[in-house]
């Protein structure tokens, strides 16, 4: 009796102090600690969802439009989330496929990390977001997906906004692409972080780069309840996105699309050509009314992610590497387009304007003879019909007689060096600024240059001169030995400007590399006002409500050191290489009593390949509007191919046909681009 009374009085005890223990508990959870899981209660049935704003568009002067948006159905996957799960997440992906009609190891290779060895599809941007696998999924797909969120864990469907190119590849490599934003992009944001949705595309090149903020617009929050499942309950708090700005820029879509289809007409008619640009700006503004490279491809691609053969064939140098814009990128010696260069560095080292000069079919430089264009005596000529003829020999006299006032291969102090000098005031050897990334500062090889190469290729050159081009001996033994006593030569003497790099520099040869953006920029100079100015693409930016935000200026960045009576010398001379020179079988019947066509052509000479083909232009030679640059590389000589493709452009602006006559309205009536931004009405609605 005793020993029962014992073990109901422990078991009192351990009663008590069971509810003691729970009553301390309780306090603890609902008095000290109470607040802290009321928070997180809260927190577990309450999400914060980033809303993507629309991306701004993109239109040409008029208003139409050259990037814009349609609405679809997108499926994302949360990486993250689905890798905690059993297997990976292979569970649900296999359900995922089977509604999507995907392969299972086709939505897991777009889930994957980009990285080295890893290729596309992948997803190269930050593996905290949603990785959208499929971009136009159908409403019944989506709502499969939906309505079982429990079948779905990590799995979402919502309509976003994806970019549109009505053109096609219509100036592609100044429009740019979008990508996903990389976790280290995230990180390098730092204060502007909160900027970004965390499910946003950035821009990766042209416009959508440069102008990626203003177009990217403000990510709105929605904070919404949800089950146990994830499912939306209902919304808490609502804060809407801002859209982003529009972007209208000076191209007019129907001279870019000229443009494009000229250069697809001189590669076909040149066998070897293996690309092309084509620039043209408004001569008494510098803003840019076309910009073509060929080959081009079609944006599209990168829209719901791009497959590795699609990637490598952007990349292909046997596609022509679409990718790369050619008219800013693009290095290219400019042959005799150069020309109005040097005549200005001999008007400005003092050989006079209206001087005669001698033209020999060949000239000798130091103990190597320069010939003319096939070696053709042209006689006594004056600046200006130097250039409407095109003769080389005058301007081969007038640099060797620079080298040697130089003082030769022994310097003596700080040399003038007319030539480079006048090229750099002109702009080459510099990118021009334009609105756009990653682009080629060209090269003026002048003695500063030759010390900087001599030194970086001294070795290399060295090594050559010994061992000499076993690779290339099977095939070449000529080419194998020329490249040898080449590389001896470097090895002694390479930091030396010879005489032979000064005759070269003087039309455009040699090591002499400009773009056919700097090109255009410097004839426009010439044949404006003067001033050099830095090419603007981007022209304003408004609201979708068409609220102005603001006007993208043109800057000046320079002035030719030339008086406006040299200039006007020298546009003079170009007005007649159309007409009577160098192009006058390129533009035979066109009707210049109505528009007169002025400019240079260029055919530079490459070791191995083909000539490059140029024609540098401007119209109306009275009062210009319009430079036109156009380039082919390996296109041959500039009169047969650049030429008829700069003429094809100005048909298109003026509305004539080939025989001269008008073949229909003009693309800008009375040759005048649009001078004026289009209204862009409360509605999105443009009214021009």
């Amino acid at each position: 009796m005793g020993l029962m009374r014992g073990r109901l009085v422990v078991v009192q005890v351990l009663v008590a102090s069971m509810l003691a223990v729970l009553a301390v508990r309780l306090w603890q959870v609902q008095v000290v600690r109470g607040a802290e899981y009321v928070t997180a209660a809260t927190e577990t049935r309450t999400r914060d969802v980033v809303v993507p704003a629309v991306r701004g568009q993109i239109l040409d002067a008029s208003g139409r439009p050259l990037v814009r948006n349609r609405t679809t159905l997108v499926v994302s996957v949360d990486r993250t989330r689905l890798n905690r799960m059993e297997g990976n997440g292979q569970a649900v992906l296999q359900r995922l496929a089977a509604v999507l009609g995907r392969r299972p190891d086709e939505l897991r290779e777009r889930i994957r990390a980009c990285g080295p060895g890893v290729a596309r599809p992948c997803w190269p941007g930050s593996p905290f977001q949603p990785i959208p696998i499929d971009a136009d999924v159908t409403t019944r797909e989506a709502l499969q997906i939906l309505e079982r969120q429990e079948m779905f864990p990590g799995v979402t469907a919502e309509v976003q906004a994806v970019r549109q190119y009505p053109r096609k590849g219509a100036g592609a490599q100044a429009l740019g692409y979008l990508q996903p934003i990389t976790q280290e992009e995230m990180e390098r944001k730092g204060g502007r972080r909160q900027a970004f949705s965390g499910v946003d595309l950035v821009g990766r090149d042209g416009l959508e780069s440069v102008y990626d903020v203003p177009l990217r617009g403000t990510p709105g929050t929605r904070r919404v309840q949800v089950d146990r499942l994830g499912k939306v309950m209902g919304v808490e708090r609502n804060v809407p996105p801002v859209p982003g700005d529009t972007l209208i820029t000076s191209i007019d879509a129907r001279v870019q699309s000229v443009a494009e289809k000229a250069l697809r007409e001189a590669m076909k008619g040149a066998p070897r050509a293996d690309g092309a640009a084509a620039v043209v700006l408004d001569a008494r503004t510098s803003r840019v009314l076309a910009l073509a490279s060929a080959p081009t491809y079609d944006p599209a691609v990168w829209t719901g992610g791009i497959s590795e053969g699609e990637y490598q064939r952007l990349l292909s140098g046997k596609a022509g590497k679409p990718l790369v814009s050619r008219a800013i990128k693009g290095e290219f010696a400019p042959g005799s387009t150069f020309k109005v260069s040097s005549v200005a560095a001999m008007l400005k080292d003092g050989y006079p304007l209206h001087g005669r000069y001698d033209c020999p079919g060949s000239f000798m430089v130091g103990d190597r003879p320069f010939n003319n264009f096939r070696g053709i005596a042209l006689g006594s000529l004056t600046l200006h019909m130097a250039l409407v003829k095109s003769c080389d020999t005058i301007f081969y006299r007038a640099a060797y007689e620079q080298w040697l006032r130089d003082g030769g291969l022994n310097p003596r102090g700080r040399p003038k060096e007319p030539m480079a000098g006048m090229a750099r005031a002109y702009g080459f050897g510099r990118p021009t600024g334009i609105d756009l990334p990653g682009e080629s500062p060209g090269r003026i090889p002048d003695r500063a240059w030759k010390k900087t190469i001599w030194a970086a290729t001294k070795e290399t050159n060295c090594k050559r001169a010994k061992t000499g081009y076993p690779e290339v001996a099977g095939k070449s033994p000529s080419r194998a030995a020329f490249l040898k006593r080449l590389a001896y030569e470097n090895c002694l003497e390479g930091f030396q400007l010879r005489p032979g790099d000064a005759a070269n520099f003087s039309i455009g040869q040699g090591d002499v590399l400009v773009t056919p953006l700097q090109l255009a920029a410097a004839y426009t100079a010439l044949v404006g006002d003067g001033r050099l100015r830095s090419p603007r693409v981007g022209w304003a930016l408004v609201r979708p409500d068409g609220t102005k935000v603001k006007e993208i200026k043109v800057p000046v960045t320079g002035r030719l050191p030339l008086s406006p009576k040299e200039r006007a010398y020298i546009k003079g001379a170009l007005s007649e290489v159309a007409s009577d020179g160098t192009a006058a079988g390129a533009f035979s019947g066109f009707p210049m009593d109505k528009v007169k066509v002025g400019g240079k052509t260029g055919t530079a000479e490459v070791y191995g390949k083909a000539d490059t083909s140029w024609f540098a232009s401007f119209a109306p030679t009275d009062k210009p509007r319009f430079v036109i640059v156009v380039m082919v590389s390996q296109g041959g000589m500039g009169g047969q191919t650049a030429a008829p493709a700069v003429r094809k452009i100005y048909e298109g602006i003026y509305g004539f046909s080939p025989d001269g006559k008008t073949a229909g309205p003009p693309i800008l009536p009375g040759g005048r681009p649009a001078s004026r931004l289009p209204v862009i009405a409360r509605d999105g609605t443009v009214a021009r």
